[in-house]
């Protein structure tokens, strides 16, 4: 998806950039820039540099990825001319000083939350995007994907609730996935740690030579007060 964890290969990583490429996750991509302000951006486990450098295109602004996966960083060190890309556990700290941030994104990825509030400056925005329940559900169970938590809409309400309310948006977008799309969008994330490759093309030697899929996806705009 958007951002890769410490365990993440250089397959995993090839995978997801190639997927993002392709423009199966645009719309994604283009509501977050829609949603984004002019300074300073810092893209909490950003993975490749995908969405920062679309939000980047948009606002003209510059910014950082930061990232624990070290293939990740490889490609987002040169996503954009104008973004940086940091190696770092978000867990543990944002290698950033505090309120240097104009904008923070967090899009599939670990909110750190008491880190965003020490890094964003005061006014600053907060967008989180987080998957919907029908996000990918046509083929999740038949691929044996992880599945989207229950309860992460009060999750996230709760992890926000220091921030001030800005907006809240749902996306959902069909999108037509060949077996070869679904095949990296299983290996790009976490479902990677659990499918083996084999049974995988197994399944997918089942699907029709293109499946409509949902892309659906919560947009959460916060305030630092």
């Amino acid at each position: 998806m958007g951002s890769a964890a410490a365990g993440d290969t250089p397959a995993m990583v090839a995978a997801r950039e190639g997927f993002l490429a392709a423009g199966h996750y645009a719309p994604v991509a283009a509501a977050l820039a829609d949603r984004a302000v002019p300074g300073f951006v810092v893209d909490v486990g950003g993975g490749t540099g995908h969405y920062l450098a679309a939000v980047l295109e948009r606002t003209g602004g510059s910014g950082v990825v930061v990232e624990a996966s070290t293939a990740a960083l490889k490609r987002a060190a040169r996503a954009h001319p104008r973004a940086a890309a940091v190696g770092a556990d978000v867990w543990r700290g944002l290698p950033l000083a505090d309120a240097s941030a104009d904008l923070v994104t967090t899009v599939f990825a670990p909110r750190a939350v008491a880190e965003v509030a020490r890094v964003l400056r005061p006014g600053g925005r907060w967008v989180v995007v987080t998957p919907l329940p029908e996000h990918l559900e046509e083929v999740r169970g038949p691929l044996g994907m992880v599945g989207v938590e229950e309860r992460k809409a009060e999750r996230l309400h709760a992890d926000l609730a220091g921030f001030e309310a800005v907006a809240e948006d749902e996306l959902r977008v069909p999108r037509p996935l060949r077996r070869e799309d679904l095949r990296a969008l299983v290996l790009m994330g976490p479902s990677a740690h659990h499918v083996d490759p084999a049974e995988l093309d197994r399944r997918l030697a089942g699907f029709p030579g293109e499946v409509p899929v949902t892309v659906g996806v919560r947009l959460t705009v916060v305030r630092r007060p």
